[in-house]
């Protein structure tokens, strides 16, 4: 169904589809339009509705359609809802294992989190892409023991791990944890998130395209956090990222400060 600018109505159709059984409905839409269908959304939490939202243009990286069409305040406004699990994967790989994960749960919905732009495939030295239905994972491992983490999501995960190898060879081994569901990885068991991320290393950085609202508990009061916690521009979607802060220098700076 092409429901046009009626998000409310197309998610609410498809908690009616849910509730009937027999189908596994999903409805798609650009990531701001979340305002619109946020009480649809709301309801399938509150019912355990096994419903899907997948929502792109998730960032400022939208470029020209201007801040009215970039998501800022929207990834943290979904991580707020009891029941909902959101997953924001870093690449092809990821988007299918979250695919995955999002077809074996039953008990509530799931919103997947897609960006505009094109995204690499990411090399991984340490733990495979199908760890990603853990909501958290090293994707990136130095050769010697870690001194300081970065934390990213979706299409900063890439950036983080180009931040990760220079301070690697400038002698700051730096691992880089990609987390794409704060849900998913906070019903891991202790052993798993102490092993993706040790108490006993501090130095630790997030980047995300979107406010830094909620990350202080992954970073910690003495770590950095780099978002955008203030509306965009309207310009190319590389050059919003790039005056916004959204670069592996910055990042590469925040690690120095720390370690």
């Amino acid at each position: 169904f092409h429901w046009g600018v009626r998000e409310h109505g197309m998610m609410a159709a498809v908690n009616g589809l849910a509730a009937h059984g027999g189908f596994r409905p999903y409805g798609a839409t650009f990531l701001v339009f979340l305002d619109y269908c946020k009480p649809s959304l709301r309801l399938a939490a509150l019912m355990g509705l096994p419903t899907l939202a997948i929502f792109t243009h998730d960032s400022i990286g939208v470029g020209e359609d201007g801040p009215t069409h970039q998501p800022i305040e929207h990834l943290a406004m979904l991580r707020s809802i009891p029941g909902m699990v959101t997953i924001r994967p870093a690449d092809a790989a990821e988007t299918a294992e979250a695919w995955r994960a999002t077809m074996r749960r039953n008990d509530g919905p799931t919103t997947l989190i897609l960006t505009r732009q094109k995204l690499p495939a990411l090399p991984r030295n340490a733990d495979p892409a199908s760890e990603a239905v853990r909501g958290g994972y090293i994707i990136h491992e130095p050769s010697s023991a870690p001194r300081a983490i970065v934390i990213a999501t979706g299409s900063e995960v890439s950036i983080a791990i180009d931040a990760a190898k220079q301070l690697d060879a400038d002698g700051i081994p730096t691992r880089v944890v990609s987390l794409p569901s704060w849900e998913l990885f906070a019903a891991q068991d202790e052993s798993w998130r102490n092993r993706v991320l040790p108490p006993s290393i501090t130095a630790r950085v997030s980047i995300e395209a979107g406010t830094t609202f909620g990350w202080e508990r992954f970073v910690g009061c003495s770590g950095r956090m780099i978002g955008i916690d203030h509306f965009g521009a309207s310009a190319p979607g590389d050059r919003l990222f790039k005056e916004f802060g959204f670069t592996a220098e910055r990042v590469i700076a925040a690690v120095r400060e720390l370690a």
